[in-house]
């Protein structure tokens, strides 16, 4: 019964730090913004599922995404103002880095659902600033 206290502890505080750099963040990223990327992002994930350049552990991870969204019920409920949609935004902003990245822009401009306007804070946060000549590189 301790080992569940425990884990539901560390669970509770990984949430919060992530909260804290969600925040902290938001000096470079429009919360908003990431927050309305989600649904985008669920059709994305579902949508790289079936591409086979994309590598399998980026395929399982964004599965296991499409899960959690698909869930009636989150780690935090959806009903507790703004806690409720940074639980799926905080998920989302982690898998879509990684697999953005793995992935390439090129993939992401390929099968990006949304509009055109949300693409580019997708691409700042997935891959950095362009370099001049339009070509992407990482931030540091």
């Amino acid at each position: 019964m301790s080992w569940l206290l425990v884990s539901v502890g560390v669970l509770v505080g990984l949430y919060a730090l992530l909260v804290l750099a969600l925040v902290a963040g938001s000096r470079q990223w429009d919360v908003r913004v990431i927050a309305r990327l989600v649904p985008y992002c669920a059709i994305l994930f579902k949508r790289l599922l079936g591409d086979s350049r994309v590598p399998l552990h980026w395929k399982l991870a964004s599965a296991l995404a499409l899960v959690y969204l698909a869930m009636p019920f989150d780690l935090v409920p959806d009903f507790i103002p703004l806690a409720g949609q940074l639980d799926d935004a905080i998920l989302v902003a982690l898998v879509l880095r990684g697999l953005l990245r793995s992935a390439g822009p090129l993939l992401l401009r390929e099968h990006w659902p949304g509009p055109a306007a949300l693409l580019a804070p997708l691409e700042r946060f997935a891959f950095g600033v362009p370099a001049p000549g339009g070509v992407w590189r990482r931030p540091r």
